[in-house]
């Protein structure tokens, strides 16, 4: 899964970014039990990665969130 820019992100729907955060912590799930089961991840770099995005995306929700209520 390729990373999402938080420009990227801001031009998707909130269906779209609902989507991606419950795929983003579907594959992070799975690359913590490789990391348990295995001892060493393939590419550890991704899991950073995959948190850091999960954490713009729902930033970019809360602001949503702040700029709805105004």
């Amino acid at each position: 899964m390729a990373i999402l820019r938080a420009k990227q992100m801001r031009e998707m729907s909130d269906e779209e970014l609902d989507k991606k955060l419950a795929d983003l912590r579907m594959e992070l799930m799975k690359e913590r039990a490789k990391a348990k089961v295995g001892g060493v991840p393939d590419n550890p770099g991704r899991m950073r990665e995959i948190r850091l995005t999960i954490a713009r995306i729902l930033t970019i929700k809360k602001e949503r969130e702040v700029l709805n209520k105004r």
